[in-house]
């Protein structure tokens, strides 16, 4: 392995996932220098098969994914942050991209982007919502998460933006019917974060053809349909969600018109 020139730090964010942590912690522990994780009140041994990998874990209460993330990147030290969820892993080409990257003297950029690999039904898929790339290799100094409830971001250190190749595989549900419940919790999640920064629906026909125009986007225009029936599934599903963060927003507004 290469000599490393610049620390990293991995910061993950936990609940009840003991069925998937260990991959996503066997993924990172030869390029970590530190893993840190904030778990908020698992019930199963999640917490017990952190502490194989790691002693930085913290037990916490839950105030929503940027507040919680945004604690995580407080305890890093390191030069460099990986920030991934549970459900994730680095496969094989990106870790060897992220050891080359931090055995350079200098790194110009300030945050790097790669591929989300969505993997689903032991099929990884290589178009539609894949074809998204996502910042997750920060400089520490200077980066912080957004406050909100769901969909946050990270703001890192002004500087340009470099792109990496491989994939950050997103096992991003254990079966059907978790997607169903994974999508209408982030629907209403969205909902409330929307009502709360005053965001309008515009209406149940504008949610509407917002929904028409994901699956649109996801499935042609991403190219989904290359991915077959699985492709066809996740596509529905994201149009799906996204129509219902905007009825339920719809419902939010009828509601406080009618008090």
């Amino acid at each position: 392995m290469m000599k490393k020139k610049h620390s990293l730090s991995v910061t993950i964010i936990t609940k009840n996932e003991e069925d998937r942590i260990r991959t996503c912690l066997e993924s990172v522990k030869d390029i970590a220098d530190e893993i840190i994780v904030f778990d908020s009140g698992s019930e199963d041994g999640t917490v017990n098969i952190c502490k194989e990998y790691t002693d930085k874990v913290f037990v916490t209460d839950w105030p929503g994914f940027g507040k919680q993330k945004q604690r995580a990147l407080s305890e890093a030290t390191c030069d460099w942050v990986l920030t991934i969820d549970a459900d994730e892993a680095v496969e094989t080409q990106l870790k060897e991209e992220i050891i080359h990257l931090l055995s350079l003297d200098e790194i110009k950029e300030t945050s790097f982007k790669f591929k989300w690999g969505v993997t689903i039904y032991g099929k990884i898929l290589k178009h539609g919502r894949s074809a998204r790339y996502v910042t997750r290799l920060i400089k520490r100094e200077g980066a912080y998460f957004t406050e909100d409830e769901v969909h946050e971001k990270i703001i890192a250190p002004k500087g340009s933006v470099g792109k990496l190749r491989g994939y950050l595989l997103h096992f991003t549900h254990r079966d059907f019917g978790h997607g169903l419940e994974k999508s209408a919790k982030y629907a209403w999640l969205g909902s409330q974060k929307y009502h709360r920064k005053g965001k309008k629906s515009h209406g149940l026909m504008v949610a509407s053809f917002r929904a028409l125009w994901v699956f649109f986007h996801i499935y042609f225009i991403r190219l989904g349909v290359l991915d077959g029936g699985i492709g066809f599934i996740v596509a529905v599903r994201y149009a799906t969600g996204n129509f219902n963060k905007y009825a339920g927003l719809w419902v939010l507004e009828k509601n406080k018109s009618d008090i």
